[in-house]
């Protein structure tokens, strides 16, 4: 089991990888064994994450990309696939809140391009992300593995219109790549986080609104984006080889036994 779970000699792409969730998956895979490339719109959050991978001796390099840039998008693949030789899985992690500062406007008022700019954050950008992806999989004739990062709010009820609604289509996304992609070896899981911190708390108000934010799950806490590292190794790595079009919660409990009311928000970005 420890062999099927080490990732030497894979090379994986992680957009929106340099903090929170995708820092957290990035830092987990390379420790693994795992050549990684590190995917944001900000050069200097990559840098950082590349060199701590580069000093506790693993293999990365950064590629600033605009997830919702679809020859963007197809230049990162190509670039992974430049300095490793392939690309063995691609975390379509990039993605925003969507609607800026009219996203709590009643449904009937919600503005066009608002809920535009949601389905283009998070829908376009895993479209391009594991289309092209897929296709150089397809081509190295190796298969592979798509993560796709949703939120535990695309099943239960959410007040924020365009940003649930956007990353719900990435559940059904996931169910069609898992049944189309499966006969070339590629599979297709998806992400589903709680309410998860983007960094650690640095002052005492922080500490204390997690702490409140945490009695909203039976964790007892938030989430931080280590806890998603395991995770990340394993969708990666042969031991889930027969792990496919799957939902993964990853959200201390909040929507199977919390207790937080039906339209609670989280406030943390992921």
């Amino acid at each position: 089991m420890i062999q099927d779970l080490a990732l030497d000699g894979k090379a994986v792409v992680i957009t929106g990888g340099s903090h929170g969730i995708g820092r957290g998956m990035a830092l987990a895979c390379a420790e693994a064994g795992a050549g990684v490339v590190i995917a944001a719109r900000g050069q200097e959050r990559i840098d950082e994450v590349v060199a701590e991978i580069r000093a506790a001796g693993g293999k990365a390099i950064g590629v600033p990309t605009d997830a919702t840039n679809r020859q963007q998008v197809d230049a990162l693949v190509a670039a992974c696939v430049s300095e490793y030789g392939k690309i063995d899985a691609m975390f379509a992690h990039a993605g925003g809140s969507g609607g800026g500062p009219q996203s709590d406007a009643p449904f009937w008022e919600y503005p066009d391009e608002a809920f535009e700019g949601a389905v283009i954050g998070n829908l376009m950008s895993s479209f391009y992300s594991c289309r092209a992806a897929a296709k150089a999989m397809v081509e190295q004739g190796t298969g592979g593995s798509l993560v796709m990062t949703a939120t535990a709010g695309a099943v239960r009820a959410s007040q924020r219109w365009a940003y649930a609604t956007s990353k719900g289509a990435l559940l059904s996304m996931t169910k069609v790549l898992a049944g189309r992609l499966g006969p070339q070896g590629i599979r297709a899981n998806v992400l589903l986080p709680g309410m998860i911190a983007t960094s650690e708390a640095t002052t005492e108000q922080e500490r204390a609104i997690r702490e409140q934010r945490g009695m909203f799950t039976p964790a007892g806490r938030v989430g931080m984006g280590a806890d998603f590292g395991a995770l990340a190794v394993y969708l990666v790595s042969d031991a889930s080889k027969y792990v496919t079009g799957q939902q993964f919660l990853v959200d201390g409990g909040m929507v199977n036994g919390g207790v937080a009311p039906p339209f609670y928000t989280p406030q943390h970005e992921i």
